[in-house]
């Protein structure tokens, strides 16, 4: 019999490799049909997503553990060596344990035949710790390549946040807050609420979660220990919601810069699921306006309606790019741009394994498009937040330096005024928020005003 929390943890691993389904919403499930919770629920999400996190570095070892290439070996045996390795290498399971439970995995799984073979691979990784690991595999590799290997990011991320984050690869004072930024990504992140405005205060949510208030957010409380938020009667009754403190932050920017003119039509594009939605519906409903949120797809138009229910929203089904509006425009337009979505690696852990650098070109065209669309769509004098899950200079301030030198009737607006009492958020008027600065996923955000 396998031990459960690791069976559940193997079953997330194989969902991800065989279906492509996403961990954060295989583990739950899981979790729930083997009755598990407190420790036993914590093990398992550490196992599940550690593993996933740490997917690369893990095959760059076994590969030089391995008898056979590694795509010789059925996925099912090579996602039980990522389990035992993942405990080998990056927790304090003693090394019998790791192994000898990885073993009993393979038998209780229908991969007996193969518990010979994992158990002699993995004897063979414990031969080193991760540092002795990753001093062997790297030899003379760039100090961008000795970071990827070690923090187990692909190389083209790591270069992209280097970029982001100013990062000069030969200076060592400049890797190192790539590195901090490279491990925050491998940590398990906090769980942030949002106390909806009107229907509970951030002191009432802190309370009743036992949270801490957010660091920058009036309305983010941030949960240190696991749990299902989902479970929390503020959340059940609808009076909170599950949302990373740097989305709200986004979206409050929008509401707090200045505007000249009335105030009383907003516009939420690309709006699922809703939860940037439902916090600008809050807000604008105690300042007598009115949000109209639209999406693409049906389903998560249907989502925003959930999320935004009680309040006066205006919900659209359709493509943003051939939006019309009255002759009034909007007065101000939220894009939460489709991205790589680099910014929430760490909720995400197989999200890093599945992007490329071909993904970009298709991407930046549809923020350029969707961006034109915004700007058609808010009034002169109006204001546009444009804002990504994801720190690339492409999809970010360079996307923004493109369109300023291509248009004369678009004008930056410093977005800093609205994210006062945080620091360190990128040195210009756009705003870059970090995990490793301020706890939230990496968002950007750039407001932009239209002049005619």
């Amino acid at each position: 019999m396998a031990d459960a929390p690791r069976a559940a943890a193997f079953a997330v691993l194989q969902a991800v490799s065989e279906q492509d389904a996403y961990a954060n919403l295989v583990l739950p499930r899981r979790l729930a049909e083997a009755g598990l919770t407190g420790r036993d629920a914590a093990l398992a999400t550490e196992l599940g997503y550690g593993t996933l996190r740490a997917a690369g570095t893990l095959d760059e070892v076994l590969r030089r553990c391995a008898s056979r290439d590694l795509d010789d070996i059925e996925i099912a045996v090579l996602n039980l060596l990522r389990l035992g390795a993942y405990q080998l290498l990056r927790t304090r399971i003693p090394t019998h344990a790791a192994v000898a439970t990885t073993v009993d995995l393979a038998r209780a799984t229908g991969n007996a035949r193969a518990a010979g073979f994992v158990n002699a691979v993995l004897r063979k990784v414990s031969a080193r710790d991760l540092d002795g690991w990753c001093d062997e595999i790297v030899g003379d590799a760039s100090p961008l390549g000795r970071l990827a290997l070690r923090y187990s990011h692909p190389g083209w991320i790591v270069a992209a946040f280097a970029d982001a984050l100013g990062a000069d690869p030969a200076d060592p004072a400049g890797t190192t807050e790539l590195a901090d930024a490279l491990a925050a990504d491998d940590e398990r992140p906090e769980t942030h609420l949002v106390g909806w405005p009107g229907r509970i205060s951030q002191a009432e949510l802190a309370a009743e979660a036992g949270g801490e208030p957010g660091r920058y957010s009036p309305y983010a409380v941030r949960l240190s220990s696991g749990g299902e938020p989902g479970a929390l009667e503020a959340v059940r009754q609808h009076r909170a919601g599950v949302q990373d403190e740097g989305s709200q932050l986004c979206a409050l920017a929008l509401t707090e810069l200045p505007l000249t003119g009335p105030d009383e039509r907003w516009l939420d594009l690309c709006a699922g699921p809703g939860g940037k939605a439902a916090l600008l519906a809050a807000l604008a409903a105690g300042r007598g306006a009115r949000l109209t949120a639209q999406e693409l797809h049906p389903h998560r138009a249907e989502l925003i309606a959930r999320a935004t229910e009680g309040w006066d929203v205006e919900i659209l089904v359709g493509d943003s790019r051939t939006l019309e509006s009255d002759e009034r425009g909007y007065d101000r337009v939220l894009l939460d741009a489709p991205c790589t979505g680099l910014g929430a690696l760490r909720r995400r852990p197989e999200a890093r394994w599945r992007r490329s650098p071909a993904d970009l070109p298709e991407l930046i065209t549809l923020q350029e498009e969707l961006l034109a669309a915004a700007l058609r769509l808010v009034r002169p004098g109006g204001l546009v937040g444009y804002a990504t899950c994801s720190p690339h200079l492409d999809e970010t301030r360079h996307q923004i330096e493109r369109l300023l030198a291509g248009s004369a009737q678009v004008e930056l607006v410093d977005a800093r005024a609205a994210f006062a009492g945080v620091p360190d958020t990128g040195g210009s008027a756009m705003v870059q928020l970090w995990p490793h600065r301020h706890g939230t996923d990496a968002m950007f955000f750039a407001a932009l005003r239209r002049l005619g």
